[in-house]
């Protein structure tokens, strides 16, 4: 069975690639749909170490138009190309990214073979840009030194399961399964009897949500739109030591992003973008664990899976 709710750390560091670290990618995979969440340099590569057959994704979201978070894209979707693909792809961004992409296919003298819809992301508040069967996606806007975009990703309810061995000696026909599924009463049109949904099913699995946030000052407004979710990935360019610097660049330091976990009462907090000037990233870590004890350090190809219990 396919993972319910897994994201997938393509990249880590911020500003430039390191031997140990690729600039800002995510994958996240939702029912088997795989969304990948910005594009920096070596995306491709990462997506083949961690073995994730990238031709299944069908949407793509650019949280701004720095190239340590999108300069792997042009990359990506020429090889889409290579590869013969002939299934659409959709690309949220700020505005800029289509006529950077035309561009670059014009000056190659090149084109895709398959058709790219971009979406521009354009306003001052936050908005559902993406929604299918089980997922919906908002992006919100960040405070960074160009137009920047969040991303929360929050599962709808789920169905609940049926309790076979009642329905089944209560002699229920199969036609009623999705009503009750759905939390709805049963009533038998021969006798007229009500049959509780609640007696008939088992209660349904939990719906997750994840949301990232990459290049951004802190900003305690934050919270309230990242409220109680499962996962937090927040950037945590540097230690506090250096907030003067955070906060000349528009950036967070690791207590900024534990902090902000904190007043979100999020469940866990996920550290990333992490400045190269420290070698020893841990202090980042014992920095944010004195505010916000469940923080954890992300690291190129970490997975974290959701799928009935919390990992």
């Amino acid at each position: 069975m396919s993972p319910s709710f897994e994201l997938t750390i393509l990249g880590t560091g911020s500003a430039t690639p390191t031997l140990r670290r690729n600039p800002s990618a995510q994958v996240l995979n939702v029912r088997d749909k795989l969304f990948l969440i910005d594009c920096g340099e070596g995306t491709q590569i990462a997506l083949r170490k961690n073995k994730i057959k990238f031709q299944r994704i069908e949407t793509i979201f650019i949280s701004h138009l720095h190239g340590d978070h999108y300069l792997g894209l042009q990359g990506l979707i020429s090889t889409f190309s290579l590869l013969g693909r002939n299934k659409e792809l959709h690309i949220y961004s700020p505005p800029g990214l289509e006529k950077l992409t035309e561009l670059q296919f014009e000056l190659s003298g090149s084109k895709s073979c398959y058709p790219i819809y971009f979406h521009e992301l354009t306003k001052a508040s936050i908005e559902t840009i993406f929604e299918n069967d089980h997922l919906t996606v908002q992006a919100f806007p960040l405070k960074h030194r160009v137009p920047t975009y969040g991303f929360l990703f929050k599962e709808k309810k789920k169905l609940r399961h049926i309790n076979g061995r009642v329905t089944k000696d209560l002699s229920i026909p199969h036609y009623a399964f999705d009503k009750l599924k759905k939390g709805e009463d049963f009533i038998h049109p021969d006798s007229g009897e009500l049959f509780p949904y609640k007696e008939l099913t088992l209660a349904a699995d939990p719906s997750y949500s994840y949301a990232y946030c990459s290049d951004t000052a802190y900003f305690t407004a934050l919270a309230s739109i990242v409220k109680g979710v499962d996962l937090l990935y927040h950037e945590s360019t540097f230690l506090h030591k250096d907030a003067k610097l955070a906060k000349k660049t528009m950036h967070s330091t690791a207590k900024q992003a534990a902090t902000l976990a904190k007043k979100a009462e999020v469940k866990k907090l996920l550290l990333g973008h992490y400045s190269s000037r420290y070698p020893a990233i841990e202090l980042l870590l014992d920095e944010a664990k004195l505010v916000f004890d469940n923080s954890i350090l992300t690291n190129d190809g970490d997975n974290y899976r959701l799928s009935g219990s919390d990992n």
